[in-house]
């Protein structure tokens, strides 16, 4: 049977009023930015999107939570996503909202690598111990960032507690077969030096894959794909599929304080 890949990687195309969710997340972090102050735009290399945004909480930080947005690798910026530092903010957690380089203007191993600066940049920002967080390909990304080959320091690393992937993409190879990928310019050979699915992980840090129980099969599958992979090398990996979620409400709960996400981000 052949699979119609472009279909199985369509989110949009199986969730109502996904037309009209940018505005609506672009919205709400103009109001959070405008509630919760924050320092804006910290450069972490010379590209113009290689920034930040950083939030921090009333009193001294009990550590630095990292969010990496979605876009597959072409799409969206640190603007859209500012509501979501309201749940670690409310927990004691600073938030730094990380934007990077998109394609086609970066390949996705140049990508990799500029979050992996940023990463950095925000750990030199703020003490404790550290969260990185990434929806989509976000969850891709920030999962790259415990591969054996990661571009993190030592001190980074020791500080890393958790890593949580929303609805990630970890097996890159289906989207060679996709038109998206006259964007993206993937080879197959990069497809599969890209996914973290077929990498060998560092050890000792715990994993969470979480997923919204509504989303394409392909997503629920990637999410499964790592947490068995990875089990298998001995990482401490964790799947969750939430009820009632697709693929674009299961990261609202990030901005809720409390929420089970939320939870699972800072256990």
């Amino acid at each position: 049977m052949n699979i119609d890949w472009d279909d199985a990687f369509d989110n949009s195309g199986y969730v109502d009023g996904a037309a009209d969710l940018p505005d609506r997340w672009a919205a709400l972090a103009l109001v959070a930015r405008e509630e919760l102050g924050g320092e804006c735009g910290i450069a972490y290399g010379s590209g113009p999107r290689e920034a930040f945004d950083l939030f921090r909480p009333a009193a001294e930080p009990q550590g630095l939570v990292v969010f990496v947005h979605g876009g597959y690798w072409h799409k969206f910026d640190r603007s859209y996503w500012s509501h979501l530092a309201r749940g670690p903010l409310a927990a004691g957690w600073a938030v730094a909202l990380l934007e990077y380089p998109l394609a086609p203007d970066a390949r996705i191993a140049a990508i990799t690598a500029a979050v992996g600066r940023g990463v950095e940049a925000a750990a030199g920002r703020v003490k404790g111990p550290m969260r990185l967080v990434g929806h989509s390909a976000g969850g891709h990304l920030v999962t790259r960032m415990i591969c054996e080959d990661t571009p993190l320091g030592p001190d980074t690393l020791d500080r890393l507690a958790r890593v949580v992937s929303i609805s990630g993409v970890h097996d890159l190879r289906p989207l060679t077969a996709i038109a998206m990928n006259a964007t993206l310019r993937l080879t197959d050979e990069e497809a599969a030096r890209e996914s973290p699915a077929l990498r060998a992980p560092l050890p000792g840090i715990p994993v969470s894959a979480w997923a919204g129980a509504r989303e394409r099969p392909e997503f629920l599958r990637q999410t499964r794909l790592l947490v068995e992979a990875w089990e298998r090398r001995g990482v401490d990996a964790l799947g969750t599929f939430e009820e009632g979620h697709d693929h674009f409400s299961v990261v609202d709960a990030l901005a809720v304080p409390g929420s089970p996400l939320m939870r699972e981000v800072l256990r």
